[in-house]
């Protein structure tokens, strides 16, 4: 008994946990918890930076329907019956005949 009293207090406290963690009983299940735990940071970053990809991509779609809001009402302004009347006056022209209206079919 007194050699094994000996032997507890010369151990270092840092070689027992190395002993215990390496041991062939909890290493496995250290090594396990190691894994998932870094895979769990990996997915959480890469669900991050999806989400900034998302955002990015939501504001570009913003940004593409204002330009398109914005031609459509440019198109109605070019389009209006007033501006293409004054356009017609401008160059002298007039309204067509019978004859020079040709119908397409769609």
């Amino acid at each position: 008994m007194a050699t094994t009293a000996r032997r507890s207090k010369n151990i270092n406290p840092l070689q027992t946990i190395k002993h215990t963690l390496f041991s062939n009983q909890v290493f496995p299940f250290v090594l396990t918890f190691f894994v998932l735990g870094l895979l769990f940071v990996l997915f959480r970053m890469k669900g991050v930076e999806l989400d900034y990809k998302i955002t990015s991509v939501n504001k570009d779609i913003e940004k593409v329907l204002l330009d398109n809001k914005e031609l459509k009402a440019k198109k109605a302004r070019l389009l209006s019956v007033k501006r293409l009347r004054k356009m017609a006056s401008k160059y002298e022209l007039k309204q067509p005949k019978q004859k020079q209206i040709i119908v397409l079919p769609e």
